[in-house]
């Protein structure tokens, strides 16, 4: 299958390697307005517009890898041109963007969109999950998930389009926190209730550099998320208490290393005769030195294609879900803002 990638950022370079390793797929070309050619490296055709680039390639498979503003539009255009979409989250940068996409999507129900939700994938997560579906500890009773990183050097890091609301649509919680809002509905479906407040109280940005969001579901779960562009230290940690025990995700096996070694921390509630110290119980720590995540993905994809199946994991029904408790925690923010000075309004997401 020709593949064509739309934006060769961090993340086009990601889906790169991805097209390389993977048999089934045969790079087309590279469309991004702000490299040359030359600079890419690559030997593929290059292009300045994603029309053109899908006009004249006619992929299969394109990989939208832009920022948040264009995605949407060049989705659209994929479908419309019939081509399969890979695109990275967020979606777009409101929840209009993503049923905008569900739209075209039923017009050309023969193609298929998947959206770039890898952390479902990362092998910690995956052993995780086929924990909790075995029932071999019982129900989950709540979640809670710590998601966040270093906003780098400063100045670079507040010029980045991550935090211009014009090309993003939100901070740090549409930008990450979406990853782990993504996590609790792969493990406990939809959320009915949702809270949450958003606060920029250190970067001079216009959108949020911090973000504290409750959710709990018709079953009594509850899932409490910190996203944050102020750990200073890069952080993932996921934890789960179940009725038999605990489980931990933590660590990533990130392109820099800066989360930390991947892990899972597996505890079971000691029985009352165990005679193991009370709230000290065994655990069982389970590392992972290798990450096919991205591989995992874009090979569902391919079986979906290949197969004429519908896309379950990471569709378009994942990602406006997750828009969707986005958009509540936004509005409500919004709603919630206090009256104070010129100034402080600035830094509050616009």
């Amino acid at each position: 299958m020709k593949a064509l990638i739309v934006g060769y950022g961090y993340m086009g370079e990601i889906r790169r390697r991805v097209v390389d390793v993977l048999p089934e797929l045969e790079l087309a070309g590279i469309c991004d307005p702000h490299l040359t050619a030359k600079e890419t490296g690559l030997a593929c055709p290059h292009f300045q517009d994603y029309r053109s680039a899908i006009d004249d390639t006619c992929p299969q498979i394109v990989f939208v890898c832009s920022p948040n503003r264009f995605s949407p539009d060049i989705c659209v255009y994929a479908l419309e041109k019939e081509s399969h979409v890979f695109c990275e989250k967020p979606p777009g940068r409101n929840l209009g963007d993503i049923v905008r996409i569900m739209e075209a999507e039923k017009l050309h129900p023969g193609f298929k969109v998947m959206y770039g939700f890898n952390h479902r994938h990362h092998p910690a997560i995956l052993e995780a999950k086929a924990i909790v579906d075995a029932g071999r500890m019982g129900r989950i009773m709540w979640l809670r998930g710590l998601y966040g990183k270093s906003g780098g050097t400063g100045r670079d890091f507040e010029k980045s389009w991550r935090n211009d609301p014009a090309i993003s649509g939100g901070g740090i919680l549409l930008d990450q926190g979406i990853h782990m809002l993504d996590l609790f509905r792969f493990f406990c479906g939809d959320f009915q209730e949702v809270e949450g407040m958003l606060t920029t109280n250190y970067w001079s940005i216009p959108v949020e550099d911090n973000a504290f969001v409750l959710l709990r579901n018709a079953q009594g779960q509850m899932a409490q998320l910190h996203s944050s562009a102020t750990l200073w230290k890069h952080t993932f940690r996921l934890e789960m208490g179940l009725e038999g025990g605990y489980l931990t995700a933590q660590g990533l096996l990130s392109k820099s290393g800066s989360y930390g070694r991947e892990m899972l921390t597996i505890g079971r509630k000691p029985s009352r005769d165990a005679g193991a110290a009370v709230g000290n119980p065994r655990e069982e720590i389970v590392y992972f030195d290798s990450d096919l995540s991205w591989e995992l993905q874009v090979k569902e994809l391919i079986h979906c294609i290949r197969h004429d199946l519908p896309v379950e994991d990471s569709s378009t029904l994942d990602a406006l879900r997750v828009m969707e408790i986005i958009d509540k925690v936004y509005r409500k923010a919004e709603s919630n803002i206090p009256e104070d000075t010129e100034q402080d309004k600035g830094r509050r997401r616009l």
